[in-house]
């Protein structure tokens, strides 16, 4: 053994303690995705999503309404601000009804179907009458309401559908007769073509599509069987067929599908071929917000029906998959109230809004894509309009309240404190939680526990 410089052994080295192991690595995809799974099963996730997700929408929507219409406002010899100043007194509007209806309790709901119906057949009829009707862009389903107003009654025939429809169905169901075929088509099935019928006689096919989706959306949800669902499909597929080839101009937007260049002849599918060159000349981020090209006279109706591409165009790619997730997750949470409700007439009217939404997104933005025909429906909550913005403001309203009726949801609104006490009635205040758990603990402690 060598010895050290002193003549002394050395000293023995200890021992090194083993390494402790390290941790493995955590998925990290796994972890996000249980953390997003918790935050969605929140009692109140449903409730914020449609909240914050309807008012994004609706503020961005306002956004590229000014920006989409300053051009056209300009053209007419009016003010740049003339459309906006428009659709934001109908947003005013159209929030005091959403509040009204998220406050509603379900019966007044309930309550409301039948009249809500009649005063939209009323109104849907009053169009057809001369002097009265209003025909713009080839379509007789307006009525003037004095100076620069206008409404449209069909657009209030999808809310009346809606109500009504999931009413009807909820007592039916109650009575257990939804097991009968008769039962479930009749009165429905009547009635709906009936407002589709007053719908047509305008020539409004795109607003007649969205009320045959909700339709459908209310049979599934009922329950009916797959060779009735498809009877139902194939009597309307055939009767759309027939309207489809009786026109010209719906015959033209169906020869327009998938352009990418202007043709000669009278179908030169300029509004789809633009719509697609707006799209793509935005890039990852857009030109900016105002420097649009395609709004200087390009594309037509640029405000309303195809403001999805100017958004896609000032906005860029970006902006678009904004808009497009936060009408999936204003869709998703309205399956999710459908789904977790106990309340027949909630599960059919929160299912037939979701229905109605998506069904009106996925069309108008098929339309700007290529992907579909051009059926003149505009971007719920978003393109320019206060007939379709107001009911549909009412509908968020619906499933706003209906969110909130969850017992779980219930349940967690009830346990919220106040941050500082309220006032009762004598002028004295309820004592803080923090002040309650402390009382608590001190007399835990006084009576010998530890």
């Amino acid at each position: 053994m060598p010895s050290s410089r002193t003549g002394r052994p050395p000293a023995p080295r200890a021992p090194r303690p083993p390494a402790a192991p390290r941790p493995a690595r955590r998925n990290t995809v796994r972890t996000l995705h249980t953390r997003v799974r918790r935050a969605w099963d929140r009692p109140l996730t449903a409730y914020y999503v449609i909240l914050g997700g309807s008012a994004l929408i609706t503020v961005l929507g306002l956004v590229m309404v000014y920006s989409a219409s300053q051009i056209t406002a300009l053209q007419m010899s009016l003010p740049g601000s003339y459309f906006f100043r428009k659709q934001l007194l109908a947003a005013g509007i159209g929030v005091v009804l959403l509040l009204a209806a998220a406050r509603m309790p379900v019966k007044l709901h309930r309550a409301l179907a039948y009249p809500i119906l009649a005063g939209a057949v009323f109104l849907m009829v009053l169009v057809q009458v001369p002097g009265i009707g209003v025909a713009v862009n080839g379509n007789q389903n307006w009525i003037e309401l004095g100076g620069s107003f206008q409404i449209q009654p069909s657009e209030f025939g999808k809310l009346a559908l809606v109500l009504w429809g999931a009413d009807l169905l909820a007592r039916k169901q109650d009575k257990r007769l939804l097991a009968q075929w008769k039962h479930m088509l009749v009165p429905l099935v009547p009635a709906a073509f009936m407002l589709l019928g007053l719908i047509m006689l305008g020539g409004d096919m795109g607003t007649a599509i969205i009320l045959t989706a909700i339709l459908f959306g209310l049979l599934w949800l009922a329950g009916a069987p797959t060779r009735l669902f498809a009877g139902v499909l194939a009597v309307a597929t055939l009767i759309g067929a027939f309207f489809i080839r009786s026109s010209p101009n719906r015959m033209a937007r169906l020869a327009c599908l998938g352009a990418t260049e202007p043709q000669e002849g009278p179908v030169d599918c300029w509004q789809a071929v633009h719509g697609i060159y707006a799209l793509a000349s935005g890039g990852i981020f857009g030109s900016g917000l105002g420097a649009s090209v395609e709004k200087w006279g390009q594309l037509p109706e640029a405000h309303t029906d195809f403001i999805f591409a100017v958004t896609g165009e000032e906005l860029g790619l970006a902006g678009t998959l904004s808009v497009l997730a936060l009408f999936a997750a204003l869709g998703y949470a309205g399956i999710r109230v459908a789904g977790r409700t106990e309340d027949p007439f909630v599960r059919y009217a929160a299912g037939g809004v979701t229905t109605w939404i998506m069904a009106q997104a996925v069309i108008n933005i098929g339309a700007v894509l290529g992907l579909l025909p051009i059926a003149g429906v505009p971007l719920p909550l978003f393109s320019y309009g206060g007939s379709a913005l107001l009911p549909t403001m009412f509908a968020i309203g619906l499933l706003i309240a209906f969110a909130r009726d969850e017992p779980a949801a219930r349940a967690a609104l009830a346990m919220r404190q106040p941050r500082f006490g309220r006032k009762r009635a004598g002028g004295s205040q309820q004592p803080r939680r923090w002040n309650t758990m402390r009382r608590r603990a001190t007399a835990a402690r006084s009576s010998g526990e530890r």
